[in-house]
């Protein structure tokens, strides 16, 4: 992960271009075709990973409401939707506070299980024995754990409005990176220790369970936390999907009424639309469990072809060429940049 990010902030730096590998992919290998694929399989990620996210969410509040599964996802879906449409500013805004109240959820669970004795170092520092069914768990496990570690490249769709890009976009990513890393290598280990891991198997609200375990409280009340958190994973997977579709529709990847934009909010509503639909088809349709295998599959296929890109384009053009020019052809940059 952490080489596919750096190969991110090198890639967002030299196209700053909504489109993201859609745009790589078509710069690299000057194919219409197999950009037109790879920004398909972005869509396809986004809708899937937001769908897995729903289910989460929908898990969480079940705790709290006493609702049948399927309309809570669609009332989380749908409501999202609209925040959505209704501005990338205020989109972003909500996704930052969102943010911050989840992440003091789980710094809440590591300060509270320090706290109450529980030993999790074990955990982190014990290797697993040498058995083969024992490592092939382990294996299939680092699958589904690699789907938390995704959505740092989502930076890449906001790169056209950041200042100094070279410089933020980059670091935005490590940093995004690093602290994921932390608190999930965390999280994972008091979670194993403070609670049997045949009982987190079968729960809906897994670190509901593990706050009530160590802390003491009721499990509602993290159960709000992980609300929040599951809203948040899901408004910005909407948003940066419809931008991709966007960047795609302005780069002639799909019809144009893919890339009208709303003159008021600014954002594309037909789009925005279309993800939601697509979103709450899934989530009503396909369990939890091989939506975020999926999603997992299909990003490593991504990376790849985001790595692969970045080879080649080095290759070609050792040094990033004028923001300007990358802005102006997008994923046509290498085959037009003599006019820059």
């Amino acid at each position: 992960m952490a080489f596919t990010a750096a190969s991110y902030a090198e890639l967002a730096t030299r196209y700053p271009v909504s489109a993201r590998e859609a745009a790589y992919v078509g710069a690299a290998f000057n194919s219409r075709s197999l950009s037109r694929a790879v920004g398909s399989l972005r869509l396809a990620i986004g809708i899937i990973s937001a769908a897995a996210v729903t289910l989460g969410g929908a898990g969480y509040i079940s705790q709290l409401v006493a609702l049948p599964m399927p309309p809570l996802a669609v009332a989380i879906v749908t409501t999202l939707g609209i925040v959505a449409a209704l501005g990338n500013l205020e989109s972003v805004m909500l996704a930052g506070f969102l943010t911050l109240i989840e992440t003091g959820g789980l710094v809440w669970i590591i300060v509270s299980a320090a706290h109450s004795g529980i030993s999790f170092s074990p955990a982190i520092s014990t290797p697993p024995p040498l058995d083969a069914s024992i490592l092939s768990g382990i294996t299939f496990a680092g699958l589904v754990a690699f789907f938390a570690f995704v959505r740092f490249e989502d930076l890449a769709n906001v790169v056209e409005e950041a200042k100094s890009p070279q410089r933020n976009i980059p670091w935005a990513m490590a940093l995004a990176l690093l602290i994921t890393t932390v608190l999930y290598v965390l999280i994972a280990a008091i979670s194993v220790s403070a609670v049997p891991p045949s009982v987190l198997a079968t729960s809906t609200a897994p670190l509901s369970l593990i706050f009530g375990a160590v802390a003491g409280i009721s499990p509602t009340t993290f159960s709000v936390i992980a609300i929040v958190s599951t809203l948040n994973t899901i408004l910005a997977q909407m948003t940066m999907t419809a931008r991709v579709a966007y960047g795609m529709a302005q780069q002639g990847d799909l019809p144009a009424i893919a890339g009208r934009v709303h003159s008021r909010t600014g954002t594309p509503p037909i789009t925005t639309g279309s993800v939601v639909l697509a979103v709450a088809a899934l989530a009503l349709t396909i369990p939890l469990e091989p939506l975020a295998e999926s999603t997992s599959l299909a990003t490593l296929a991504l990376f790849v072809f985001a790595n692969l890109s970045l080879l080649r384009i080095r290759s070609r053009t050792p040094k990033p060429m004028p923001r300007s020019c990358a802005c102006r052809y997008g994923y046509r940059y290498l085959v037009s940049s003599h006019a820059c």
